[in-house]
């Protein structure tokens, strides 16, 4: 497991390597562009590459850029699906652009229309990003905490998405408050061996590629995205611990996305965490 966490890019996109260092993650995410809108610019050659020399120097581990907030794959209003189509596409070509190993996404809502409702237009949307987008990195799609419509909350949405789409650079990130707060009991250890054996039979462990480490404000099963710093949630160290040490974990970046202790993102007191959950078994 390598502990990493989202990290700001104000000031420049190679900044975000600074402050990784800083807090002493071992991988990151990042935004591409401000997550509450549809503008973009694409990063600067000269950016790139600088990105890439501090990356390169200081042998940073895998990178990640998250798309923003406004993507919804399941809406009605054919110009904001166009638009999160596009934003996707440049999020990937930003993301090769860096060296970055792909984007991870949220799917959106169906607007109470259901899964089935929205199936076929996520799947063509998905395939038009990854027909126009670099063929070195992937799209990956995030579990949801299933507040409200949301799409992708269980492991079998995911996988009928993944299965529909029949391209290998579509991949998963789990995000552990999500996955708890959509009723999978993944803090005990039956309770996580159950969850990767549904995962692994609806989607598939290959597709795991990167986990998003953030404890829950609110109770299991709540259906609520709300996260919270390591320990300090629902979901206790000793949940943290039983999830970094399962098979199904131990190679992937854990990627930090909490309030911090200081309510400034992400710190150097949950990554330690992290490591000192992780203990001696740094793989």
């Amino acid at each position: 497991m390598l502990a990493g966490a989202h990290v700001s890019t104000a000031g420049g996109i190679d900044k975000a390597i600074d402050r990784a260092l800083e807090i002493e993650a071992e991988a990151m995410q990042i935004f591409a562009s401000p997550p509450q809108g549809w503008a973009f610019k694409p990063v600067s050659d000269d950016s790139a590459s600088l990105f890439r020399e501090k990356a390169q120097a200081s042998n940073f581990g895998p990178v990640f850029l998250h798309g923003v907030y406004l993507v919804n794959l399941g809406t009605e209003n054919p110009d904001n699906l166009q638009k999160g189509i596009d934003s996707l596409v440049n999020y990937m070509k930003s993301a090769s652009s860096i060296g970055a190993m792909g984007v991870i996404f949220h799917p959106g809502s169906h607007k109470g229309r259901g899964f089935e409702g929205v199936l076929k237009q996520t799947v063509e949307s998905i395939q038009q990003v990854l027909s126009a987008a670099p063929d070195n990195v992937w799209l990956i799609l995030e579990n949801m905490a299933g507040m409200g419509n949301h799409i992708g909350a269980k492991f079998q949405e995911l996988g009928g998405i993944i299965q529909s789409v029949g391209d290998p650079r579509l991949k998963v990130c789990l995000d552990t408050q999500h996955c708890f707060a959509a009723g999978y009991e993944i803090t005990t250890k039956d309770g996580i061996q159950n969850a990767m054996e549904e995962f692994n039979k609806e989607i598939g462990l290959s597709k795991l590629v990167v986990v998003h480490a953030n404890d829950s404000k609110t109770p299991f099963a709540s259906g609520v995205d709300r996260h919270e710093n390591i320990g300090q949630g629902y979901m206790g160290l000793e949940g943290f611990e039983t999830i970094i040490h399962h098979q199904a974990f131990r190679d992937l970046p854990f990627l930090l996305e909490v309030p911090g202790i200081e309510k400034k993102g992400p710190d150097r007191e949950n990554v330690e965490i992290l490591k000192r959950l992780r203990g001696n078994d740094n793989t």
